[in-house]
This record gives structure tokens, sequence and C-alpha cells, in this order.
């Protein structure tokens, strides 16, 4: 009889005393290829679970090489490590979690369905419903064409086709984008951001790797187009903005710089070639030191996320710029990619972009709702617009965000770990399931949700939602400072005397105590730049204080031993 038992603990009491048992002895005196053969049969559910008994079963369930034999288990095909600092259980939870589910709006089924899984794919990073297909790409670049996917029942309800064919649209994909309309009737082009190897020099047998983007149809897969671009130039994002006849290509560097192109898709299924001109964004020309993360759009209009939690906003068209500030005073229409910043107390870690009306997520995991509130799209309680960012009461912490036509979805994760789907705005259609009404605050959807749910996206017709955890992706989100929890909940400078008269004077009182604790120069200019990010100042002014601060560290830095400093 073999005891399995905790190496920290000693043997059962009395256990020496019982006898024709035999000698108990513990698992830890089995080889370790054998524990770790033996829990490479397990679920990998149970086996998080086995290693969370004692101290001994954590360390065998976090080694690599039971997660090597899991993760070949799950994905044969998988034959080199991912990357990370735990690559193989990183890809065995990125394959064992992966998922796209999906409800259709109407038909009497009210239940949460699952597609067909891709073996090939690599855990799912992104997706995107079309009319007919979906696309789905990997952590590791490959971008997948689920055929003919969605089919019409007898009873009129949008299903999955269980026998739909999947095949491999391209390798080496960084990302990907369509119309951004909501409405997948107008995403007729695929347009992919990939990395190609080109021919180098003449006279050698060198190759580059240069970025490229390639125009496929959605509803057959064929290429169509492709422009490539200088080896020197690397990016990262893709979005789309404008009419067909104008589209603009707006790619994202690595280095955070806007570049972008101008097409006319109804000339890409032409046999032709042509030459488009890559320019510098005006947000970039303008904005040199900003360095922007991410980057969201819709039809007329597009908003920029900087490294530092700031945003800035282009838009085009002025009804849409009438909805989302309530007011025509500021608009060029002679200029409209000129930058706006908007005016937040914190830093925004990401953003969704509706037609007419926008959310954002600052890093205290609050919600901030903007625009045209026609039909309680914004959740803040009423149907009025909303000029400027507005703080959505909202108890639990977001991890996606979604901005419709006419309504927004949140999902959100609990203490616990469970998470929920909660929408607001018009719920005609179905598309707020158990609320036909709609309603002007967000309620709970009657959806449930899965386990491992990252982002979601609505269509006319479904709410699919993509599953996929990500071990090295863990949430950004910061407690308020005890300033913002004692007195008010949004405490300034300018604002803080008449509802806290001591709130703002103990928030900077810490804010120098922490200061005088560093001991050095650069210290104290780090201090500062994070101070400056925890203030509730407007992005400009944030940018404002960082480039000067960066300016004086410069300086301070440059200094040689003859010239006074500023510490002296």
């Amino acid at each position: 009889m073999v005891k399995r038992s905790c190496p920290s603990c000693g043997p059962e009491p009395g256990g020496e005393e019982k006898k024709g048992r035999g000698n108990p002895f513990s698992v830890q005196l089995f080889p370790p290829e054998l524990v770790e053969h033996i829990i490479s049969f397990l679920p990998v559910k149970d086996v998080v679970s086995l290693g969370q008994t004692c101290r001994y079963f954590q360390e065998v369930c976090d080694a690599e090489g039971a997660w090597r034999r899991i993760c070949r288990r799950l994905s044969p095909r998988l034959r080199e490590q991912g990357s990370g600092i735990r690559p193989w259980k990183r890809a065995a939870i990125l394959n064992y979690t992966k998922g796209l589910y999906f409800q259709a709006f109407g038909g009497r089924r009210r239940c949460l369905s699952k597609s067909v899984a891709p073996l090939l794919a690599h855990g799912y990073r992104r997706f995107l419903p079309t009319k007919d297909h979906v696309f789905i790409l990997d952590y590791v670049g490959t971008l997948f064409f689920l055929k003919n996917a969605l089919v019409s029942s007898t009873l009129g309800q949008i299903q999955w086709k269980r026998a739909c064919r999947y095949v491999v649209l391209c390798r080496g994909a960084k990302d990907f984008a369509s119309d951004p309309r909501c409405d997948t009737v107008y995403r007729k082009y695929l347009y992919v951001l990939a990395t190609r190897e080109q021919s180098g020099v003449v006279g050698t047998t060198s190759n580059r790797a240069c970025d490229c983007v390639e125009v496929y149809l959605q509803s057959s897969g064929q290429r169509v187009f492709k422009m490539t671009f200088h080896h020197s130039m690397s990016f990262k994002q893709i979005v789309l903005v404008g009419q067909e006849t104008q589209r603009a290509l707006l790619l994202l560097t690595e280095e955070g710089k806007i570049y972008s192109l101008v097409v006319n898709e109804t000339q890409l299924d032409q046999p032709r070639s042509y030459t488009v001109q890559l320019a510098l964004r005006k947000v970039s020309r303008c904005l040199p030191h900003l360095r922007v993360a991410c980057m969201a759009s819709n039809q007329s209009s597009t908003l920029y996320i900087t490294d530092q939690g700031g945003v800035y906003f282009e838009v085009h068209t002025p009804g849409v710029y009438r909805d989302l500030f309530g007011t025509l005073q500021a608009f060029d229409p002679l200029d409209p990619q000129m930058p706006l910043a908007l005016s937040l107390p914190a830093k925004v870690l990401f953003c969704a972009l509706g037609y007419n009306h926008l959310g954002l997520v600052d890093e205290f995991g609050r919600i901030f709702m903007q625009g045209n509130n026609r039909y309680g799209q914004l959740g803040t309680g009423d149907k009025m617009d909303r000029g400027e960012p507005t703080q959505v009461h909202y108890p639990q912490r977001p991890i996606s965000l979604w901005c419709g036509l006419n309504h927004s979805l949140v999902l959100s994760q609990s203490s616990d770990f469970s998470k929920e789907l909660l929408g607001c705005g018009c719920g005609a259609g179905g598309r707020l399931p158990g609320w036909p009404k709609g309603s002007a605050s967000f309620v709970k959807l009657h959806v449930k949700v899965p386990l491992c749910a990252c982002s979601l996206c609505s269509t006319r017709e479904c709410l699919y939602m993509l599953s996929s955890h990500d071990i090295e992706h863990h949430p950004a989100y910061r407690d308020l400072p005890a300033s913002r929890v004692m007195g008010t909940s949004e405490p300034s400078l300018g604002t803080g005397a008449p509802q806290d008269p001591g709130g703002a004077a103990r928030a900077c009182e810490e804010y120098l105590s922490q200061i005088h604790s560093c001991s050095t120069l650069q210290d104290r200019m780090e201090k500062m730049k994070e101070i400056v990010g925890w203030m509730p100042l407007m992005a400009a002014q944030k940018d404002f204080f960082w480039e000067a601060l960066d300016m004086l560290q410069r300086a301070a830095g440059g200094a040689g031993p003859g010239t006074p400093t500023p510490e002296s």
C-alpha cells in the first residue's frame, strides 16, 4: 500500500503502531519522471487543483516536464515550446481553454453554443465574424478561416454548422481588420497585417523580413491585393476608417507612431497594380512626443490611447462630433484629423468605440461613457447625452467592453472568479437577452458566460464570446488611493476644496513625503512622474508635465561635475 503524503508532513500519527498494514512511504520516493507521467494523464483543471493541495504537488504540477506532456496530448502538432517564463504550461492552458461561443438572438432557444475549434490553433487571440464566416487569429500568428460557419435552421434561427470547414488563411499574421461598422454585411474585405520574407540585395542569398498588408475576399478567402513596406518599418496594429471609396488604413508602429494610406475598395478586385502613399498621421506630426499604445476606430472617428494612458480623438463628420461632444464649437471641417484630448482623471487601459458613443476603462477598473444616450446605451440610468466622459457606477472590474450601434455590453469578473455579462441600451431584436425592452443602466443578461471568456462581440444575429486564458496576462487594475476613497470620489486641486476641504491637501502632503523619502534626484524625478499619473489632470496636462520632467531629467543627467544641479 502506497501512502501519498506531503514531504513536509511526517507520517500519520499512530501509523507505526498499526500492524498488518506495512510501512507507509511518501510519493516523493517515486522517480520524478514517473510522477510527471502520471499527472500528464489528468485533465488540466484537475492538475491545477492538485497543485493547490500541498507544497510537494505544487512543485510537481508546476514542472515544465509535466506540462510538456499535457500540451502534446492536447495539441499533438505543437512540437516547439511557446514564449514566456513557463512556455509549456502557458501553451497547455491556452489550448485547453480555447473556444468560441455564440448565442443567436432570434428563435426560442436561449442557450450558449460552442463552435468547431480548429485543432491547429494555438489558443485564440482575436476573432472577427462576417456575414457567413468567422476568422480566428491564434497566438503564433496563424489566421484561420471558418467557412460557411453560420446557417439558418428550419425555424429561421441562426445556428452553427457543425460540419463547417476551416482552413489556414495565412501565417505570420500580426493583426487583421475589416469594415468597422457593426453590420457584418459591409465586411466584404479582410485586411491582414503580416510579416513575409523578401529577397535581399541582388547577388546575395539573405532574406529580409518585411511587413505587408494583404487583402482577402471574406466570401472565398482569395487574396486580391498586397502591399509591402520597407524592412525598416515594423507595425503591430491595423484599423480601418472612412468610406469604401476613401478607405484609410491606419498602421501603428512598434515605436508608437501612426502611419496612414488611402485605398479604393471598389477597385481592389481589378487585376492591376498601382502605388499608394504612406504618410505620417497628423496625431504623430503634431504630437511627436506621444507613443500610441493602441487604436480603435469606426466609420467616421478614431481613438488613440498612449502608453501613459492619455486619450486622443479624431472625428471626421459633424453629426458624430455633435453626438459625442454635444456641440460643433471646436469642429473644423477643413482639418478633421486634428486630435482632441479627452479629460480623464486616471490612466486609461482600454476602450470601446461605437458609432456615436464610446466607453473607457481606467487603471482602477472604472468605466467612463460619453456620447449619444438616446436609448440609454451609456448605462447612466437616464437618456441624457454626455458631452464628456462620465463615470458609470459599476461594482465589478470589467474584462472586456463593447459598444454597438445603440447598446453596450460589459464582460466582468467577480471576486470568486465567476464571470457575468451586463448590458444597457436598446433591447430590440433580442440583443439584450432577458431584457427585450432595454435598460438605461447596466443589467445582468440571461447568458451563461464561459469561465475563461476574455472578449466579446455582437452582431445583428448573434452574440459571440471568445474563451482563452493566458497565464501571463494579469489584470492591471490598481486600488484607489486613500485620498480618493475617504472624502470624495474625484478630488482635485481645483475642485477639491468645496467638496472635501482637507482631501486634496492631505493627498499633496502624502505626495511630498514620498518625494522627500527618495535619496537621489533621479529617484525623485521618477516618483514625480508616477505622482503626475495619479493626479486627476487632463491628458494634455499630464503629457506636458511628463515631457517637462523628462527634459529636466535629461539635463540633470548630462550636467558636468562643475555644473550645479537642482538637487545641489
